[in-house]
């Protein structure tokens, strides 16, 4: 085959790996997040966390509970790729509805960068080690804000399994 086409397609799933990252964390999917990285990556998360993946997730598992709603929004994806490794940069926005420390809710909103670097492991892209710089928070009080949802009854579980099936080799 074609480098070019070997090239665009390993981007092409590098981009998809970054999109399953957020739903992971929106969902509060922990199984799915860890599948996303290698037995020896690590993120570094500034001051919220920084060492060993499993580490990591540990930590999510123990805070996003706390949080109403997060929503990640992937933009701009730069991907390098050579051979069974790559380098990338994802600009997102992600969205926090979080607790005020006094009965109510905070929109956080931040303009964040992921600095990546892939490996292909098994024939799939993972994270093998995740900085994230944050560019920009804004935090404001957040009124009608409604229930909050539960991410394990989200319907896409049951209408979209074969499009969230990467735990399962896909």
């Amino acid at each position: 085959m074609d480098n070019r086409i070997e090239t665009l397609i390993a981007k092409e799933e590098i981009r998809a790996l970054a999109q399953l990252y957020s739903r992971g964390v929106d969902r509060q999917d922990f199984a799915l997040i860890r599948s996303l990285y290698t037995d020896d990556a690590t993120d570094s998360h500034g001051a919220y966390y920084d060492g060993p993946v499993d580490g990591y997730v540990a930590f999510l598992e123990a805070s996003l509970p706390h949080m109403h709603i997060g929503n990640h929004f992937v933009c701009n994806h730069l991907v390098s790729v050579d051979g069974d490794t790559g380098e990338g940069e994802v600009y997102a926005i992600a969205w926090h509805l979080i607790p005020d420390g006094k009965g109510g809710l905070l929109h956080d909103i931040q303009g964040v960068r992921y600095i990546d670097s892939y490996r292909r492991v098994d024939g799939q892209w993972r994270f093998a080690k995740r900085v994230v710089s944050f560019d920009m928070k804004l935090l404001q009080p957040a009124a009608d804000h409604g229930d909050k949802p539960v991410p394990v009854n989200d319907p896409s579980y049951a209408l979209l399994t074969p499009l969230f099936a990467r735990g399962a080799g896909r």
